[in-house]
């Protein structure tokens, strides 16, 4: 282990730590705002033995097992087989399909090397970092090594996060590690065909502890400095996608262009492999979108409406701009709008209705569309399998317009 490693684990573990000096972050002046509107919120006329509501909790907590709703645990674990599922085989046979076929095992080889890897990261210190108080930028360490979360089958107690009140906390850590691996694979797809295997796995490993994790507590602990800005990102346009996207381009201009780029055709080797991977996106999308309801409740309902509404409408829109511009449209044509409307609802599911849900997915489809085409070419960039186009400007895309079209009928916002 060299020097400089050593160096940055340390730092790494002493910015989880919570400082003295973070004793104002918005973690505590939302809590002390908080308790200042229950207190002004009761009512004058009050008796005086009245008991208070129990504080909800800020930190994972140790509960009865009766507050576990059996339905949404149910749905929950549903939702983290599907969203794993997105990445295996989903996301394998998409990307798989589309590199040249010298490339296609290695290329499957990645997403399945990723999903082992995070796997053991999230457990390590990954999700403590993520979704445990802490500073305003970064989680603690209270759930290292997954310490403290429990089943005490006996004194009928177990654990839950305070995300996700009626669910173990195992199910929930579960399934925020799906979204944990899917988003460092998605990055694979912009340097396809041209990074070392060895290479891939350090900067897949770093990226998800260094880069991922903060972002994910910016935006989805409560305490997290987006968060407290009132961010808008129901199941991860920012954390996710927009985040993907710039770390995928990020690296094919790091890397430079393939060999031959520009030169020789580089068409994908198997579409059919492509379609399959695409379909089981789209299915595994509704555990996505529709499981970051944490409860089998209406929302839930409503987010996958939004998702399959909007998916449908990004991938006719894709299919028209195309077929406007090239005179024909094409099988990638139509797969690629459907992920881009899958990306594009996701930040907005659960704040939108069905016919922001229209609007968010031909938009998304058009936008998308130009931005793996005539941007790409603007800028000059080899993005294999246009990650930043699709994921980055589709995330970008559906996390504006959830502010345009947001119901508060439907969630707070």
């Amino acid at each position: 282990m060299t020097k400089m490693f050593r160096l940055a684990v340390l730092g790494l573990l002493l910015f989880s730590v919570n400082p003295s000096w973070a004793d104002d972050t918005p973690a505590s002046a939302a809590s002390a705002a908080a308790s200042a509107a229950s207190d002004s919120a009761a009512p004058a006329a009050a008796p005086a033995d009245a008991a208070a509501a129990p504080a909800a909790p800020t930190e994972p907590t140790l509960v009865g097992t009766d507050k576990i709703n059996s339905g949404d645990t149910a749905w929950m674990l549903t939702s983290t087989a599907l969203v794993l599922m997105m990445t295996i085989p989903g996301l394998a046979l998409f990307y798989g399909g589309m590199v040249r076929k010298k490339n296609v095992l290695a290329t499957l080889m990645q997403s399945f090397a990723v999903t082992c890897v995070v796997t053991i990261l999230w457990w390590l210190i990954g999700y403590s970092w993520a979704f445990t108080p802490g500073s305003a930028y970064l989680g603690g360490a209270t759930r290292a090594l997954f310490n403290g979360m429990t089943i005490m089958k006996d004194a009928n107690k177990i654990t839950v996060s305070h995300l996700a009140l009626t669910i173990p906390e195992t199910v929930y850590a579960m399934f925020q590690l799906t979204f944990a691996i899917i988003t460092p694979a998605l990055i694979a797809g912009a340097f396809a065909d041209r990074m070392k295997f060895s290479a891939m796995l350090v900067f897949m490993s770093v990226w998800s502890l260094v880069v991922y994790c903060p972002i994910a507590h910016w935006v989805w602990e409560p305490s997290g400095w987006l968060a407290v800005k009132g961010v808008l990102d129901y199941a991860g346009g920012t954390v996710v996608h927009i985040n993907a996207g710039i770390a995928g381009l990020a690296s094919c201009l790091v890397l430079g262009k393939r060999v031959g780029y520009g030169k020789e055709a580089m068409p994908p080797h198997n579409l059919t492999l492509t379609l399959i991977g695409a379909s089981l996106l789209w299915v595994g999308w509704f555990g996505f979108n529709a499981g970051s309801a944490t409860a089998a409740d209406g929302r839930a309902g409503m987010a996958m409406a939004a998702t399959q509404i909007a998916t449908a409408a990004a991938a006719l829109g894709w299919m028209f701009a195309e077929w406007i511009v090239k005179g024909k449209p094409s099988v990638l044509g139509i797969i690629s709008g459907a992920v881009a409307g899958l990306v594009a609802i996701t930040p907005a599911s659960g704040f939108v209705d069905p016919r922001g849900a229209l609007i968010i997915g031909i938009a998304a489809g058009v936008i998308c569309y130009w931005g793996t085409t005539g941007l790409k070419h603007a800028l000059g960039y080899d993005d294999s399998l246009d990650v930043f186009g699709v994921h980055g400007v589709g995330g970008a895309t559906g996390t504006i317009l959830a502010g345009v079209f947001a119901t508060a009928a439907i969630g707070e916002t």
